[in-house]
């Protein structure tokens, strides 16, 4: 059953190559391969929820934890001057992965609206 497979899992299952930047039982975080900023992070958990927007109640906890990782990632790349943090929800949200993931952006002066 592979094929069912989001992308993130089988980077996850090490089917596909990633360049990861932190691990853990719950989470990963890789470089995107299309960066948007000079650093921009994909904090992905490994549980495969489809988008925040199917989120269940009982993965608040997972959620938090993914945005501590961010932080802890965001610390040590020195984004001391401030990062963005993005989740896209669906299509019209810029949703191109169906697999929950935090963008990490930093390294550079963000502008808004952000598009």
């Amino acid at each position: 059953m592979s094929s069912d497979k989001t992308l993130f899992q089988k980077i996850a299952d090490r089917e596909i190559p990633g360049n990861f930047e932190y691990e853990d039982d719950l989470c990963m975080a890789i470089h995107d391969i299309d960066p948007q900023a000079p650093t921009h992070i994909l904090v992905i958990p490994k549980e495969a929820i489809p988008r925040i927007g199917e989120a269940a109640e009982f993965s608040g906890k997972l959620l938090g934890h993914l945005l501590l990782v961010a932080s802890q990632v965001a610390n040590k790349l020195k984004l001391n001057n401030g990062y963005r943090i993005v989740i896209n929800n669906g299509p019209d949200g810029g949703e191109a992965v169906p697999h929950l993931h935090i963008h990490l952006l930093g390294g550079r002066k963000m502008t808004w609206p952000p598009g």
